[in-house]
């Protein structure tokens, strides 16, 4: 079994869910008392967000450079960013150690493509939905046609990922409002939707919608199993 090296707390509440399930999942498949090795830096997501909102993505680079670091040294065997915004810096943290990383969207990319999908929605921070590095690797890399919310319904999203999300904070408004984007997105032609937040999912569930969600914290959770054991399980 491979050591996971984790960079959590971006937020923490996501996190924590990356945690539970990739115990879970390596359960599952080895059974009996296994739990996963892995090794996690938690980042001060305070620090993060300020850096963030005043696009030092320089300065953020520096500190996730730190971690990952940290965890290679660790004994990490290889890396997980576990927010899917911060894949803005996957290049640059890549380039600074010698262990690989799994990329969150390539994870999502994949599950899509093995539904026979091409043609996906995307939730997620503003930064995630209207920068280059996310939906353009979708794009480029796996062919994949992305359909993206409005500016009105772009800032709901960021706006309740950063105001209840990724402080626990859930409610029935928010939900009742993700959903009616999700399914806007699918009248114009989606057969899916990424779940572009690792703490999306803490609102919206597979049982809120008909329409096929691919929530991306349990996809890189289980992509980080699957390389750890050298399986190839679902």
């Amino acid at each position: 079994m491979k050591t996971i090296g984790l960079i959590g707390g971006m937020s923490w509440e996501s996190s924590l869910e990356y945690y539970r399930l990739i115990n879970q999942f390596t359960q599952q498949e080895l059974g009996g008392h296994h739990s996963a090795k892995c090794v996690m830096v938690s980042m001060d997501f305070a620090e993060i967000e300020v850096k963030q909102r005043e696009g030092d993505w320089e300065g953020a680079a520096r500190i996730m450079i730190e971690a990952a670091r940290q965890i290679e040294y660790a004994g990490g065997d290889f890396l997980l960013i576990c927010t899917n915004t911060m894949h803005l810096l996957a290049d640059q943290v890549q380039q600074a150690v010698t262990i690989p990383l799994i990329h969150i969207a390539d994870a999502a990319a994949q599950a899509v493509i093995e539904k026979g999908i091409t043609d996906v929605g995307l939730l997620g921070t503003k930064f995630t939905m209207m920068e280059d590095f996310y939906t353009g690797r979708l794009e480029k890399l796996f062919n994949l046609k992305v359909h993206l919310p409005d500016q009105v319904d772009m800032d709901i999203i960021h706006n309740v990922i950063y105001g209840e999300l990724v402080s626990g904070v859930t409610n029935l408004k928010s939900k009742g409002e993700y959903l009616r984007i999700i399914g806007h997105l699918a009248d114009r032609g989606a057969g899916g939707i990424i779940l572009g937040c690792t703490e999306i999912g803490l609102l919206v569930k597979q049982d809120d919608t008909p329409i096929l969600l691919f929530d991306t914290t349990l996809i890189h959770a289980r992509a980080a199993v699957n390389y750890a054991l050298n399986t190839s399980g679902k």
